[in-house]
């Protein structure tokens, strides 16, 4: 057989995948861990307002029952480790300073769940915020070592909390970026950013560059702080 008939005889490729075709998310159950904190009370309101199955977690179910009370629209509220149980995708919202073992404690609950940390280890000091880097090089990336059964991501690391929960804010007008190792998680997470209105998920890379999009909270403080704002992000020509 020739070079040209072997060429013939080749399977064609399958077409580019549309990276804007992303599956529909809205029958998940998504839990948010650190659910009573702004950051994590802020997406669970956005995401059940959207319509999305939403279960906070706290160390204390009633702290948890409590919140979920006040923000309405469905929102249930549990345990840390039943709301990681109960969930289908588990948004990780959680202060810096207990994440590890936080997870550690959740890794049996956690196992074969899409994992979504969007925590930020920052510090502070007279200057302002400044970025930490964790041993593991990230937060997601200790994640990724505390859960080795559980599919990590990192994403909604720019949101502003004040915005987030803010009833009369219709839209929130940011894209998320969206870290993984594997396509179909970082899509689901996408499409999930999407049913917020105003927001897109953008693809932006894998674990290992995580750190970068974590710090830059740091500096998104730093323009709040200047022009009283409260300012997210926007990815251009794409």
């Amino acid at each position: 057989m020739t070079s040209t008939d072997s060429a013939q005889n080749a399977p064609a490729k399958a077409p580019a995948k549309d990276p804007w075709e992303l599956p529909d998310v809205s029958g998940l159950i998504v839990g948010v861990l650190g659910g009573t904190g702004d950051q994590g009370r802020g997406l669970a309101y956005r995401l059940a307002r959207a319509g999305q199955k939403v279960i906070i977690g706290s160390r204390a179910a009633d702290r948890a029952a409590t919140a979920a009370e006040e923000l309405g629209h469905g929102v249930e509220g549990a345990e840390n480790a039943e709301c990681a149980r109960r969930s289908d995708v588990v948004i990780v919202a959680v202060p810096w300073e207990g994440h590890g073992k936080t997870l550690e404690a959740l890794r049996e609950e956690l196992a074969g769940k899409l994992v979504v940390d969007c925590v930020n280890p920052l510090g502070f000091d007279k200057k302002g915020a400044f970025a930490l880097k964790p041993e593991e090089g990230s937060a997601a990336e200790q994640a990724a070592a505390l859960l080795p059964e559980s599919r990590v991501t990192a994403a909604f690391h720019h949101l502003s909390a004040v915005l987030l929960q803010n009833p009369d804010v219709e839209e929130i007008d940011t894209d998320v970026m969206v870290l993984g190792e594997k396509r179909a998680d970082t899509d689901v997470v996408q499409a999930l950013a999407a049913r917020i209105p105003g927001m897109r998920g953008v693809f932006a890379g894998r674990l290992r560059n995580a750190h970068q999009v974590e710090s830059l909270v740091a500096n998104l403080i730093s323009v709040n702080r200047r022009y009283k704002a409260h300012a997210g992000l926007r990815i251009t020509d794409v």
